[in-house]
C-alpha cells in the first residue's frame, strides 16, 4: 500500500464511491438564456427576434434554419414550432448605458459584473439579466419588465404608443409552466386561423355557384326575345344614320368656315397678315432660291 514517511490515507482516497451528480449553476444557466441565441448558442446581437414561446434568437440563425431545414444543427427541437418568418417577431430593445461591451476587461484588471445585462426596461430601468421577469408585445415588439406593466396599467405601449391587449403579451424565457401555457395559446391561435381560412374558401365557393346558375337560367329567355330586339335595333340604326348625316354636314360647314385663310380676312391689317408665312413678303422668287449644289448658309 505504500504509506512511506508516515502518511495516513483517508477512506475516500482508497475506496471509490459513486460519482456525484454535477449540478448546474442556476444563475449561470439563467444568464446564458439572456446572452446567447437559443438555436446557434452564439452571443446575441442585433437584430434579435423571439418566437411565440418567448425564446431569444439571432435573426440570422433563424433565416438560415428556414432556408435549409435538413441541415444537422444542435438544439433543433427548440425551433420545430417555427414554420416561417411570420412566426417570429423582431424585438424593439432598449440599450443599457452601463453596458461597456465585451472587450472592456481585456487586461483583467477591472471588475467585471457578469450579471450586467445588455438591455434594460425603458420604464423602470431593470436590467435583462434573468433576475427579473420581462415580456414583449406581439403587436410592436417592444420589451418591458413585468413590474412596469403592473405599476402602470394601460392599453397603450409605453415606448411607441400602439394599442395592445393582454393576449398580445408573451413572457421571455419563462418557466416550464409558462412555456406550456404559451404552447397551448399558440396551438389555439393557429387552429382559429385555419378555421377562418376554411370558412373564407367555402364562402367563395358558395358565391361562385349561384352566379353560374343565374347565367344558365337567363340563356333561353335571350333566345326568345332575340327577334324582337333585332327589329328594334334596325329601326334605331336607321334613325341614328339620319341624325348622324345631318350632324356631319353641319360639322363640315363649320370646319370650312374656320379654315378660311388669314390673308382673305378684310378686317385684319397688313401688319398682322405679314406675321404668317402665307404673306407675299415671306415668299421667295426663283432668283432667291438656291440650288442643292451651291447651297451654303452664306447664300443669302
Amino acid at each position: 500500500m505504500g504509506c512511506d514517511g508516515g502518511t495516513i490515507p483517508k477512506r475516500h482516497e482508497l475506496v471509490k464511491g459513486p460519482k456525484k451528480v454535477e449540478k448546474v449553476d442556476r444563475n449561470a444557466e439563467r444568464a446564458a438564456k439572456w446572452k446567447y441565441c437559443a438555436l446557434s448558442q452564439e452571443k446575441l446581437r442585433r437584430p434579435i427576434v423571439s418566437c411565440e414561446m418567448g425564446r431569444l434568437y439571432n435573426k440570422d440563425a433563424i433565416i438560415e434554419y428556414l432556408l435549409d431545414k435538413t441541415a444537422d444543427r444542435p438544439n433543433m427541437e427548440v425551433v420545430t414550432h417555427i414554420r416561417g418568418i411570420k412566426d417570429i417577431k423582431e424585438l424593439n430593445l432598449t440599450d443599457n448605458p452601463e453596458w461597456a461591451g465585451e472587450r472592456s476587461n481585456t487586461k483583467g484588471d477591472v471588475y467585471e459584473d457578469l450579471h450586467c445585462g445588455m438591455f434594460i426596461c425603458p420604464v423602470v430601468g431593470l436590467e435583462m439579466n434573468g433576475k427579473h421577469r420581462f415580456c414583449y408585445l406581439q403587436t410592436c415588439g417592444c420589451v418591458f419588465s413585468d413590474r412596469a406593466l403592473k405599476e402602470i396599467k394601460t392599453d397603450i405601449c409605453h415606448k411607441c404608443g400602439d394599442l395592445f391587449k393582454d393576449e398580445d403579451l408573451v413572457v421571455l424565457n419563462g418557466t416550464k409552466e409558462e412555456g406550456e401555457k404559451l404552447r397551448e395559446k399558440m396551438e389555439q391561435k393557429r387552429a382559429k386561423a385555419k378555421t377562418k381560412k376554411s370558412k373564407k374558401s367555402k364562402a367563395a365557393e358558395t358565391v361562385a355557384t349561384p352566379s353560374e346558375s343565374k347565367d344558365d337560367t337567363k340563356g333561353p329567355e335571350v333566345d326568345g326575345t332575340e327577334s324582337s330586339r333585332q327589329t328594334d335595333g334596325e329601326s334605331s340604326q336607321s334613325d341614328v344614320a339620319g341624325t348622324s348625316s345631318s350632324t356631319e354636314g353641319s360639322k363640315l360647314s363649320k370646319s370650312a368656315a374656320s379654315k378660311r385663310s388669314v390673308q382673305e380676312m378684310t378686317e385684319k391689317s397688313e401688319v398682322f397678315k405679314s406675321l404668317f408665312t402665307t404673306h407675299s413678303s415671306a415668299k421667295r422668287t426663283k432668283a432667291q432660291t438656291s440650288n442643292w449644289v451651291t447651297h451654303t448658309p452664306y447664300h443669302f
